[in-house]
């Protein structure tokens, strides 16, 4: 899931190279997603109202599906 959150974020950006993304498995095997982006980014990542954002958790949900597992995709 990480290098998919990646691919998406660095497509969105200005500034690929500060594009970071960690991934830490929860004790209840919740797989959580940390999106870290330039703060001149963060609107680029997010969009009007939460578009882009609610459309990359969708993306990454859909592909988590083939695996069984839950993931939360959290932008910081």
């Amino acid at each position: 899931m990480r290098e998919l959150v990646e691919f998406i974020a660095k497509s969105l950006v200005d500034y690929p190279d500060q594009v970071v993304v960690t991934e830490t498995e929860e004790a209840d095997g919740t797989l959580l997603v940390d999106l870290k982006v330039a703060p001149d980014d963060m609107g680029k990542v997010i969009g009007k109202k939460g578009r882009i954002a609610k459309s990359i958790r969708t993306v990454v949900r859909a592909a988590a599906l083939k695996g069984d597992k839950k993931v939360v995709v959290d932008i910081k």
